[in-house]
C-alpha cells in the first residue's frame, strides 16, 4: 500500500531517511540517516544553524567544514525526491529535474554562502543555500516542462 505522499515528503524534509522508512525501505533509510548524521557532525552543522538562527553568521562561516557540507545538498535533495516517489503513483516524466536543480543551486550558494551578500546582508551557510532552493526548484520546473513538451509521443514512434 501506497503511503500519503505530503506525509513520506515532509517526514523526509525534517531528517533524510525519515520518508523511505515510512515507505517500508528501512536499510535505505537507515543508511540515509546514518549519512546525514555523518554528514552532519563532520561539517558542525547543527551548530552552524544555531550561529545562523542566531545572527552571528560570520560565527558561522568560520565553524562550518565546508568539503563535508557540500555533501548535504544533494543528500538532502536525493532523499526528498526517493521517498516522494516511492510514495508515489505518478510516473510523469523527468519529475526527478526539480530536485536536481534545487541540489545544484544549493550547493552554488553553499561555495559563494560565504562572500556573497544580498543588499548587503552577510546571509552565510545557512541562509543563502535556502534561498537557492528557490531559483533551482523553478529551473528544474522550466526545463522539465521543455522536455515533456517536446518529447515525442508513443503513438508517433509506433
Amino acid at each position: 500500500m501506497k503511503k500519503n505522499k505530503i506525509e513520506v515528503l515532509l517526514w523526509s524534509i525534517a531528517l533524510p531517511g525519515f520518508g523511505q522508512m515510512l515507505n517500508g525501505h528501512v536499510v535505505k533509510g537507515g543508511v540515509l540517516i546514518l549519512l546525514e548524521i555523518i554528514i552532519n557532525v563532520c561539517a558542525n552543522f547543527n551548530a552552524v544553524i544555531m550561529l545562523s538562527f542566531l545572527g552571528e553568521i560570520d560565527k558561522a562561516i568560520e565553524l562550518t567544514n565546508f568539503q563535508w557540507l557540500m555533501f548535504y545538498p544533494c543528500l538532502y535533495m536525493f532523499s526528498i525526491w526517493d521517498a516522494y516517489k516511492e510514495a508515489s503513483d505518478d510516473t510523469k516524466p523527468y519529475l526527478f529535474l526539480p530536485f536536481v536543480f534545487a541540489a545544484y543551486f544549493i550547493t552554488v550558494g553553499l561555495v559563494y554562502s560565504s562572500t556573497v551578500k544580498i543588499f548587503g546582508v552577510l546571509l552565510g551557510p545557512v541562509w543563502l543555500p535556502m534561498l537557492m532552493v528557490i531559483p533551482g526548484l523553478i529551473t528544474g520546473f522550466v526545463i522539465r516542462s521543455i522536455l515533456v513538451r517536446f518529447q515525442p509521443t508513443l503513438t508517433e514512434n509506433s
